[in-house]
């Protein structure tokens, strides 16, 4: 497997401390990347972004992507780079979640390891259950979009 799928929660300890589920470090590690995540605040919901090399290279190419330069370029380095964590793996398979980071997603006692493919993402339990209704019913209203183009035509 070389994408971050599936949901895992986990408990955090007294110290902050959570275990990186096991799927998850064996991408990290494929990736080039075990020995920690870059970790930092979702730019658009009160979760976490996480990865390895692979996320790194992604946020590398968007900048790419902008005028070097740019208010555009600064910004988005700034939302990305600049609130960056590198969280390190210790040798039972566990992080540290600085506080800063626990305030933004609300993390208390348990997490939610949630696999978006080439990076996931860490919520609060409750707070993801509500994200993951919301984007079922999102898709089952608009399942219409994925079905293939043959069957567009012929009513089905």
């Amino acid at each position: 497997m070389d994408r971050f799928v599936s949901t895992f929660t986990n408990k955090i300890d007294a110290k902050g401390r959570v275990s990186v589920p096991a799927s998850f470090r064996a991408v990290l590690e494929r990736d080039g990347y075990a020995g920690g995540i870059y970790c930092y605040p979702s730019l658009d919901a009160p979760a976490l972004d996480g990865g390895g090399e692979r996320l790194a290279l992604k946020i590398d190419a968007l900048l790419n992507s902008l005028a070097p330069m740019s208010d555009e370029r600064d910004e988005l380095s700034v939302a990305l780079y600049g609130d960056v964590h590198v969280l390190s793996i210790d040798g039972d398979g566990r992080i540290v979640l600085p506080e800063g980071l626990r305030e933004h997603a609300g993390l208390q006692n348990r997490v939610a390891f949630v696999g978006l493919g080439d990076k996931f993402q860490i919520w609060e339990p409750g707070q993801f259950e509500e994200r993951r209704r919301i984007a079922r019913e999102k898709v089952r209203d608009h399942r219409k979009l994925f079905r293939p183009e043959s069957a567009k035509g012929s009513g089905g």
